[in-house]
Order: structure tokens, then sequence, then C-alpha cells
């Protein structure tokens, strides 16, 4: 059995793949970061009180063989562009080094459909940023999940998302018409199950998930991802 690092478990996705953890026989131990104590009592659940000024104080305290960062903010939680750019790809890339350094064999990133380094998009390239980044650790197994849309009932109100979710059904309807499932939403409970059982695949070095990819891990059906 396997020990789990997830640093992200406050998050939508985070609390999904926190539930896929506890209740995988894959894993002995999961072990999760996080600001404030979530109150979640589990035999296997070690909870450590951190965040990006202090994760590194906290290695002794790690240990981990798959790694899942589920980390991310949205522009009105986090205006600030340096602050964004700390959690969205500082955070990620330190949390992977210490988890490579740590022993770890496999990371799990979670970022977004489009991801690219060259983008004039900040949010963009931002993803493309910390994919190349944490790809750069050179773990045995790099997975990473691009979802477009996340859907499902978030503790936030989100005014312009709610509005999105009401047309959502006829845009993913056209998407697959026009043979563009990697844009279709996907709920958030899905990409985590997607998430832990792509842990237990042995995969190509570099794998990228994308709708398509992703639901055929949630069917457990074959899959190895994209190469790139």
């Amino acid at each position: 059995m396997k020990k789990a690092l997830l640093v992200g478990a406050s998050g939508y996705v985070g609390r999904f793949l926190l539930d896929e953890l506890l209740n995988s026989n894959k894993y002995e131990k999961v072990t999760i970061v996080v600001r404030r104590d979530l109150g979640i009592s589990h035999p296997k659940l070690k909870t450590l009180l951190g965040d990006y000024s202090t994760f590194a104080s906290l290695k002794d305290e790690i240990e981990v063989d798959d790694v899942f960062i589920t980390l991310g903010s949205t522009r009105k939680k986090t205006p600030d562009l340096k602050k964004y750019y700390e959690i969205d790809h500082d955070y990620p890339v330190l949390i992977s080094q210490i988890a490579k350094e740590k022993g770890a064999k496999s990371v799990l990133l979670l970022t977004a459909v489009g991801s690219n380094v060259n983008s004039s998009m900040f949010y963009v390239r931002t993803k493309g940023e910390v994919e190349r980044d944490v790809i750069a650790q050179n773990f045995d197994y790099t997975h990473i999940f691009r979802p477009s849309m996340i859907l499902g009932d978030r503790k936030e109100y989100r005014l312009m998302e709610k509005m999105f979710l009401g047309i959502w059904p006829l845009v993913d309807g056209l998407l697959g018409l026009m043979g563009a499932s990697k844009y279709k939403g996907i709920k958030g409970e899905l990409i985590a199950k997607a998430m832990a059982n792509a842990a237990q695949k042995e995969t190509s070095k570099v794998a990228f998930y994308e709708y398509d990819q992703m639901m055929a891990l949630v069917d457990e059906k074959p899959v190895s991802g994209n190469e790139q």
C-alpha cells in the first residue's frame, strides 16, 4: 500500500479527491496540507497546517509515493497577479520539488484545457508554465489533468459561472458535434475519480488528460493519456 500527499484538499475538486483517496485500498496513509483544519477524522488521514511560506518546514513530516496537486485560485479571490502566480505556479512547483526529494514516484497535477506557455493570456500562460516546471522535476510518472468548465455545486456563489452552467448542456452538445470534446464540461467528482484511478496505472512518463481521457479513466477503460 502507498502513501499519498494531497495539497488543495479544501478546494472543490480536492474535497472529492480526498474522499477517493481515503476510501481507496491502495493507500495506507493520506497526508493533506491545508491552511485551516478541515475537521475531518479518519484513521488514514494526517493533517498538516501550512501554506506556500511554511510548506518547506513540513518536509520531515511528509511520507509520499503519489503527490496530488489541485491548487488554484480565481481572479476574484486573488486580484493581485503576483499572489495569483504564487498560488497557481510557485506553490505547485515547490510541492513537486519537495515530494520528489521525499521519494515520490508520481505527480498528478490539475491545470486547465488550453494551457500554453506561449499564450498572451495570463491565466493560460500560468497553467502552461506550471505544467512545464512540474514536468521538469522528472518524476517516474507525471499526470496532468486539463478540464474545461468544472461542473457542480460550489460553496461560494459565482454569478457568471451560474449563468454559464445554465446553458452548458447545449454548449456540450455542440462541442461534441464539432469534434471539440476537450472543451466539454466535467463534474468535479469525476475529475477526482480520474486522478485517483490514473495514479494506479503505468503510463508514459508524461501524460495529459482532457475530457475524453478523464472519462475513460472514470469508466476504468484502458487509457494512456495524450503523450506530448
